[in-house]
């Protein structure tokens, strides 16, 4: 539908963009917002530098890693190394960690609204933050779930407890070999509920979401809808950001605003529908925020 030769950067400037945003959330009859990693990086949740050194240094030495992601994908020698990592992965980024500024300042500009939250993120941080949870769709899973490393069974389990154990028995850059989750229906080793290849299981949590998404999306059909993504990248953009453009351009009525650092842009042919921003999420909630309570 959309040639990259049509794409464009600049809709405009930043205090027009911000009028602009301030009065499409005032005057949208719904708000979906889509929300990926650069959300929370712009939360200060970073998975590389002072962060990952912090928590993470021993594992730099020993296998190389360099950051947080690419250290969960590292084929560790044994279970008890992997749940070493994995254990103080979720540590840090589910439990052991505070809301995101951008998530509150989000949250406030839009409580009051009829809206709703598709994700790629797996950190938590909108349910931390105070979102509904009935307003979420978590679409790649959650630090917070293990699942059956063999899919045997649709249903996920909440780590918390275990991981915390985890975490405060690991030496050496392993657990003991008795921490090491196993299925309760197959015996087989768990995993983090993440999709990272077909074996994610869409637990009946994720089907309801899923159905309250849709039916979110069916129910403001026509209507003047500003669809919000924030720090979307080009690794899944067939899950937010291609179906944020197609929408756009099929409803006259609708408005999208993109804020990323570095990749904000949309096609030409929605150009008159979208609000661009190139700068810190963080910065332009914040703004947008002090602009609302000004206005009040």
């Amino acid at each position: 539908m959309f040639s990259n030769r049509w794409i464009t950067k600049s809709t405009g400037t930043y205090s027009d963009n911000i009028n602009r945003l301030k009065e499409e959330i005032k005057t949208a009859d719904a708000i979906v917002i889509g929300a990926g990693a650069g959300l929370s990086t712009s939360a200060g949740l970073s998975y590389s530098g002072e962060r990952f050194e912090k928590n993470f240094a021993d594992f730099r030495e020993k296998y190389g890693i360099t950051d947080m992601y690419s250290g969960g994908f590292y084929p560790y020698g044994s279970l008890e190394e992997y749940w070493a990592w994995w254990s103080r992965h979720i540590y840090v980024n589910r439990y052991d960690v505070s809301t995101g500024k951008p998530y509150t300042a989000l949250l406030e500009l839009v409580k009051d609204k009829d809206y709703f939250v598709l994700t790629t993120n797996v950190d938590h941080q909108f349910q931390l933050a105070g979102f509904d949870k009935k307003r979420l769709f978590y679409t790649q899973g959650d630090y917070g779930l293990w699942q059956c490393s063999k899919a045997c069974h649709n249903k996920t389990y909440d780590n918390e407890a275990q991981a915390r154990e985890m975490v405060a028995k690991q030496k050496d850059m392993k657990i003991p070999t008795e921490l090491i989750p196993k299925c309760p229906v197959c015996g087989a080793p768990m995993t983090m509920n993440l999709r990272c290849d077909d074996s994610f299981v869409q637990d009946e949590g994720w089907y309801v979401a899923s159905e309250r998404y849709e039916s979110f999306i069916r129910r403001h059909n026509g209507l003047h809808i500003l669809f919000l993504e924030l720090g979307v990248g080009m690794n899944t953009p067939v899950i937010i950001k291609y179906p944020f453009w197609q929408m756009t351009a099929k409803n006259p009525k609708s408005v999208y605003a993109c804020v990323n650092r570095g990749e904000a842009y949309c096609p030409q042919e929605i150009k008159k529908q979208s609000i661009c921003f190139d700068t810190d999420i963080a910065e332009v909630l914040e703004n947008m925020r002090k602009a609302e309570k000004n206005a009040l």
